[in-house]
């Protein structure tokens, strides 16, 4: 008994189990296949109207769809090459100086420090009067302690300063150097009379008149004696023998209100003609050179 029952009830649920099913599927069947008339229905419903309020899911959906074309449109722009950035120049004061600028800029300044010098080296050559020394008007002093100096030294007196010689005029001699020297000459020559002195004085260029060469004394002789060519002078610079084609230049001379002596080394008076021997002075030892033929 009890057996038929649990044998017709599992059957009424299996029936019921088939007839769920076969409803389901019917239902499942009928999507997509509404009739022209309930389709009628569906569109003049306003449930349908797109203007209707959306769902809170329906405005998420719509925010990240919204946040999902964003990222793309900026991946896509990260993509794309960027513009050139324009050309600004650089300031040159915010600049640092290089190795190579440096060695640079020390040449020209060094080179132009050289041309300077060089230039200044020329103008104190052209125009020696401006620094004083030689081409200038140089005071040598008292014509007494001159005189004294003079003596000191054998007879002859070197001032390098004005590239000359000085040495003693005889007063006796004074005569005849009128007839002969100029006047800026013979005021060395007659400051024996004028100071009430035993000599005057003379300045000589130190260069021979033949070639140019620096004459030294010779204290033997007591003259002059070139030792390039041999060419030859008295204590006062008047040839005595030798290719010189005159006596020695000298300078032009003025004597102060003090009894001093200036010489102007800035004009160079040319030497007295051959034959010229105002003061008569010979040799007095050995010469130095090899005798010249007078």
């Amino acid at each position: 008994m009890t057996i038929t029952i649990a044998i017709i009830v599992l059957g009424a649920l299996v029936v019921l189990s088939a007839f769920a099913a076969m409803r389901g599927r019917q239902n499942s069947d009928a999507v997509g296949m509404l009739s022209r008339e309930t389709r009628k229905r569906d569109s003049a419903s306003d449930s349908l109207d797109p203007a209707k309020e959306l769902t809170g899911r329906e405005v998420e959906k719509a925010v990240v769809a919204q946040r999902e074309a964003a990222s793309r449109e900026l991946v896509l722009a990260s993509r794309l090459p960027a513009p050139p950035a324009p050309y600004v120049p650089p300031d040159p004061e915010t600049l640092g100086v290089t190795r190579r600028q440096f060695f640079n800029r020390s040449i020209v300044l060094m080179f132009g420090l050289g041309l300077s010098g060089f230039g200044v080296a020329c103008i104190a050559f052209l125009w020696p009067q401006i620094g004083g020394g030689f081409g200038s008007a140089i005071k040598v002093g008292l014509v007494s302690d001159i005189l004294a100096e003079i003596r000191n030294n054998n007879g002859f007196l070197y001032r390098a300063d004005g590239r000359m010689w000085i040495t003693e005029y005889p007063n006796g001699a004074v005569e005849k150097a009128r007839a002969v020297y100029s006047g800026p000459e013979l005021a060395g020559m007659e400051a024996g009379f004028t100071l009430g002195l035993d000599a005057g004085v003379v300045a000589l260029y130190q260069k021979c008149p033949h070639l140019g060469c620096r004459v030294p004394e010779c204290p033997t002789s007591q003259w002059f004696e070139c030792p390039c060519h041999g060419s030859q002078y008295n204590q006062v610079g008047e040839k005595r023998g030798g290719p010189a084609p005159r006596g020695m230049d000298r300078f032009a001379m003025s004597i102060g209100i003090d009894g001093s002596l200036t010489v102007d080394t800035g004009t160079i008076i040319q030497g007295p003609a051959i034959g010229i021997n105002t003061t008569g002075q010979e040799a007095e030892g050995p010469n130095c050179i090899g005798q010249a033929s007078h």
